[in-house]
């Protein structure tokens, strides 16, 4: 009777050790990532297979790649939350500040929040709202802009993202990827680079 013994359930696709032992015919075989086959793997010719399932449910390595997508937040929108975090912290400050120079006298707690009311015009509350119109009105324009028919905004940072995108990067498909790609090679029109003179193209891009 043999068995299968592989390391632990990890999120690295690109791993597979562990080895195959049968005690009593005394056999010993390594395995690695070349004897493993992802889930619904087909057969595609006639004949028949013998396998073993050495991952299930949440241990497999696509359900434990898989995550949650996060919500995409712009530039701007970061730079006005830490903005207006400070400000509030100016706020308290100086409604304190202004309670304990009165002495703390009488309902001093009550006199705290009135400040507080009367200084929180300094946040910008109304500048948020009038960023938020405005990614509303971009993404309508691109919506019905008869140039790139049949384009749909799905998120209102798009607008706002746009204006900064200063290199694009894909893969040999055009898609757009998340995966940790390197960089090996540059071929402009007229020279190429690689990691031999990669120096020379941060030259020419700090001259330019």
């Amino acid at each position: 009777m043999g068995e299968i013994v592989a390391n632990p359930p990890t999120n690295k696709i690109y791993d597979f050790q562990g080895y195959y032992e049968n005690r009593v015919e005394n056999i010993k075989e390594p395995l690695n990532l070349e004897h493993s086959l992802w889930s619904n793997t087909i057969l595609a010719s006639s004949g028949y297979i013998i396998g073993m399932v050495t991952y299930t449910g949440r241990q497999t390595r696509s359900s434990m790649n898989s995550k949650s997508p996060s919500s995409k937040t712009g530039k701007v929108d970061s730079e006005i939350n830490r903005l207006s975090k400070i400000l509030f912290i100016m706020m308290v400050f100086m409604a304190g500040t202004i309670i304990i120079l009165d002495g703390l006298t009488g309902m001093f707690y009550i006199k705290f929040f009135r400040f507080l009311l009367l200084l929180s015009s300094i946040i910008p509350i109304s500048l948020r709202v009038n960023l938020d119109l405005a990614k509303i009105w971009y993404s309508y324009c691109i919506d019905n802009d008869k140039a790139i028919p049949d384009t749909k905004t799905r998120n209102s940072s798009i607008p706002e993202e746009l204006g900064r995108i200063q290199w694009l990067l894909s893969d040999k498909t055009g898609t757009l990827t998340q995966n940790d790609m390197e960089l090996k090679k540059i071929n402009l029109e007229y020279i190429n680079f690689t990691h031999d003179n990669m120096e020379d193209a941060a030259e020419l891009l700090r001259q330019n």
